[in-house]
């Protein structure tokens, strides 16, 4: 049975029209490619605190009449994701069984409590042309290893890709749900993602008021800021969202360096103070001269690796001026997963500046700087 997995009990459930099930079958077809001139569908990862809001936003992308074919999986596994195949849990007589059910306006909804590969891979293969994949979190303390999932399954990406990750919070819960574990060398859910995050929904602000304890929306915004300086904040009620804002966000295409660039431009800006006693924040590096770009990989892979500098990076972003090259390169990193290429040519009238922003915990300006500047040819 196909059931929504309500965490606020908010809603009723998105109504559901009956449709044909497809067979049980006994053999794993291979990913759909993209045909010539189609791109790959992009894949929304959305998580939160429990009760921030999730499924409200889920409902109401489900009950919107947007006209769009979005594909929502509700994700019920914990932080064993099982990215070998091996791992699949198979039905009766090994046949691999995935239920789907279309919603009124379109869209379709599916449960998984198992494999998400095997839940792409047979989602990619409906007939239906999909405009779009949302991915609900309910048993992650960040959403990392989901990432790691579509950039490490190399079938699974010629037909989705990452587009954005989308953390909800709650306005009022938000200041006490940071304090948690305050000074300890755990941090709450909500610091990670937060951290992660490309874009904060900033749910229930209508009960937000100058008394409130949880602090003015301004100050949630700083604390959120301080955190992760690179992501954008919605403010919204009962996740009352414009899709457009959420959707088609592009934050993880590395051939795209316009959003990246433009958020970089004002990268002085973008490095924060410690967040209290925590240590979770947002460090940028400039370096004027051109790098080497074996050495700034072997320089990446020593920060987040081998953890040579005792720093826990979480998210990395940046603009390369590689030498001998007349090409902008863009980083992107999430923990021990990066990319490093090609974006498009440098401009005459650019200046050519290495400009890296790191998200992360126990991170040291000095150092990164420092260090970074070995990857310039002497």
């Amino acid at each position: 049975m196909i059931r929504l997995r309500m965490e606020d009990e908010e809603e009723d459930p998105p109504l559901a029209v009956q449709i044909e099930e497809e067979g049980p079958f006994t053999q794993q077809p291979e990913p759909k490619l993209p045909e010539d001139g189609e791109v790959s569908v992009g894949v929304t990862v959305i998580t939160g605190y429990l009760g921030a809001g999730k499924s409200t936003l889920v409902n109401h992308i489900l009950n919107s009449q947007h006209g769009k074919r979005i594909a929502v999986i509700l994700n019920e596994f914990g932080e064993e994701i099982g990215v070998e195949r091996a791992m699949i849990n198979e039905g009766d007589d090994g046949a691999l069984v995935e239920e789907w059910v279309e919603l009124a306006n379109g869209c379709v909804c599916c449960t998984v409590k198992h494999s998400l590969v095997q839940a792409l891979e047979q989602l990619v293969q409906r007939k239906e042309r999909l405009d779009h994949i949302l991915l609900e979190t309910t048993g992650l303390a960040n959403p990392a290893p989901l990432a790691s999932v579509l950039w490490l399954d190399d079938q699974l990406e010629s037909s989705v890709k990452l587009d954005s990750i989308i953390t909800v919070v709650d306005a009022k819960n938000l200041r006490f749900q940071l304090g948690e574990h305050r000074g300890s060398s755990s941090f709450p859910e909500a610091f990670l993602q937060i951290a992660f995050a490309d874009v904060v929904i900033l749910n229930k602000v209508d009960v937000i008021s100058p008394e409130c304890s949880g602090g003015t929306l301004e100050e949630l915004e700083k604390e959120i800021h301080n955190i992760n300086s690179l992501a954008d904040i919605i403010h919204s009620v009962r996740c009352q969202v414009d899709l457009s804002k959420i959707l088609d966000r592009q934050a993880y295409d590395t051939t795209r360096a316009t959003h990246l660039e433009a958020l970089l431009e004002e990268s002085r800006s973008l490095s924060t103070s410690d967040l209290h006693d925590t240590g979770v924040r947002t460090i940028c590096i400039c370096e004027s001269q051109s790098v080497d770009v074996d050495k700034t990989r072997l320089w990446l892979e020593e920060i987040l690796w081998e953890k040579k500098y005792d720093m826990d990076v979480y998210r990395c972003k940046g603009v390369l001026n590689v030498q001998k090259s007349d090409q902008l390169h863009t980083l992107q990193a999430v923990r021990e997963l990066y990319e490093i290429v090609p974006a498009r040519k440098w401009k005459t009238e650019e200046n050519r500046m290495n400009k890296l922003v790191f998200i992360g915990h126990n991170l040291n300006k000095d150092v990164l700087t420092n260090s970074f500047r070995a990857c310039v040819n002497s």
